[in-house]
């Protein structure tokens, strides 16, 4: 009886003793991430310097991949009438629009673009509502808006402007938020793309053209960017318009 008490307190004894060792680990590695913690976000606690994080994420503006300075000069030698701020500040009232239409999944507050434009921003908007999704996008203000891109190709030239664009982003299904955040700030980049038309027969005779050369009532391939009206279902048509300068594309940069 006495070896089995004298056996109980060994174990006992053993048992305190990792308690301890255990301990001291944690209170060593506690230390160290709240040290780290304090070096990285200036303060010992860890979800304290997370949250910290989270919120200077939210509240810096996406960097730009800017080239301005070796475009514009460019493109102002080849289209004297081309004014840089007014075509900046299309580009951003496109962007913005783009965002509110799919806000609002309408189509219609888009305040320019081509038929290729209107038919992504559409295609969204239905894609959402068959999934009974919602997306929002408040409160959006563009920081910063630069040339990113210029292109001379056969029969047209293409312009790329690069915005940094804060919002408050969320989607919500079925009164559930599933994705951001309603409290949160989004911080994003988005590319916005620009046509210009120079000579018609060679972009019909392209076949990589990308114009989005189809009826927006049936969807069937059109005869070129002249046509008047659908061949499959006479619906009456938009002709492209050539030597202006359209924007025909919105793409979010990740």
């Amino acid at each position: 009886m006495e070896a089995i008490i004298i056996g109980l307190i060994i174990i006992l004894v053993l048992i305190l003793i990792l308690i301890l060792i255990f301990y001291i680990i944690y209170r060593n590695i506690s230390k160290k991430v709240r040290g780290l913690s304090r070096a990285i976000w200036g303060t010992s606690s860890v979800s304290a310097g997370i949250k910290k994080m989270n919120m200077e994420y939210s509240t810096t503006p996406k960097s730009v991949s800017s080239a301005t300075g070796l475009y514009l000069p460019r493109i102002v030698r080849d289209f004297p009438e081309f004014h840089y701020d007014e075509m900046k500040e299309r580009a951003e009232n496109v962007l913005i629009s783009f965002l509110r239409g799919i806000d609002a999944q309408n189509v219609a507050l888009l305040t320019e673009g081509t038929q290729e434009l209107k038919d992504k921003l559409s295609m969204y908007v239905s894609m959402q509502k068959a999934q009974s999704l919602r997306s929002h996008y408040d409160k959006i203000k563009v920081h910063r808006t630069e040339l990113h891109q210029y292109r001379k190709e056969k029969g047209r030239c293409s312009i790329t402007f690069q915005s940094a664009v804060e919002f408050v982003y969320y989607t919500i299904k079925q009164g559930e938020v599933i994705a951001g955040r309603k409290d949160l700030k989004t911080q994003a980049k988005f590319n916005i793309k620009m046509i210009y038309i120079q000579d018609r027969d060679v972009i019909e005779s392209m076949a990589d053209a990308a114009l989005g050369l189809n009826c927006p009532n049936c969807g069937a391939p059109l005869s070129g960017l002249g046509a008047k009206t659908c061949a499959y279902c006479d619906t009456p048509l938009i002709e492209f318009n050539i030597r202006v300068w359209n924007f025909s594309d919105v793409e979010e940069i990740k």
